[in-house]
């Protein structure tokens, strides 16, 4: 979801030619966001599956049109989600240049040293304040100063790099469900037993997903797995109290 993305053009950044593709269109973070909020489509269409159409009798009847049927919506809605979240990296990418853009108008607007020193804390005291001493961000924010004094912002409007990260959400989106979507494919005449493997393996790539998030950001990677795990398994328990 492209709401969560704060930073995702300074992290780009520091992709190296040894990255995969789709990490030089997206951020870590963004990526991992999107592997899972995709995979958690694909288990409310299977667990609504399971609830609805086959209930306390999983050994009932279900017609290979109705799986198809079945199978075409939950793809569809989970490659709705990915263009809808790369429209919105596409527009808050756009937003934060502007907030880049008004940043440096103000400080170059400032009258004084001091005057435009202060608009570069009201901007990052709250990130510095826990880790750095008052005279250290005194002197940061002057060597800033310095540099944003003359410097020309970058244009708001759409750039190249905009279309590269909607692409990107919309492929991560895409490629992240395919191993769920495959049981449903091939065991379509099977649809409990297809269903129920959709799941583990939507389990199984929520904990890869998760295990990967633990790792970048330094968190403990097997309890941010075992979490993401732990949530899909709940979605089941849920639907199965349902009668699913």
């Amino acid at each position: 979801m492209s709401i969560r993305r704060s930073s995702s053009h300074r992290i780009q950044q520091r992709a190296t030619p040894k990255e995969s593709f789709l990490w030089r269109l997206l951020d870590p973070i963004d990526m991992l966001a999107e592997v899972i909020f995709s995979v958690l489509i694909v288990l409310t269409f299977t667990l609504w599956f399971g609830v609805v159409k086959l209930g306390a009798n999983p050994g009932k009847p279900i017609s290979v049109e109705t799986m198809n049927e079945f199978i075409l919506t939950a793809f569809g809605a989970t490659l709705a989600w990915g263009i809808i979240d790369g429209i919105l990296y596409v527009l808050l990418s756009v937003l934060q240049r502007g907030e880049r853009h008004l940043l440096v108008t103000e400080i170059q607007a400032a009258e004084t040293d001091q005057e435009a020193v202060d608009v570069i804390a009201g901007e990052f005291d709250h990130i510095l304040e826990p880790i750095t001493g008052e005279g250290q961000r005194q002197a940061l924010y002057e060597d800033m100063l310095e540099h944003l004094r003359d410097s020309r912002p970058r244009p708001v409007g759409f750039q190249r790099e905009d279309l590269a990260g909607a692409l990107g959400s919309v492929l991560v989106a895409v490629l992240a469900v395919l191993p769920s979507f495959m049981p449903l494919v091939l065991l379509r005449q099977q649809p409990a037993l297809a269903v129920r493997l959709s799941n583990v393996v939507s389990f199984i790539v929520l904990f890869i997903a998760g295990y990967q998030w633990g790792k970048y950001t330094g968190a403990n990677p097997w309890k941010i797995g075992l979490l993401l795990f732990g949530a899909g398994a709940l979605m089941v328990a849920i639907a199965i109290l349902l009668g699913g």
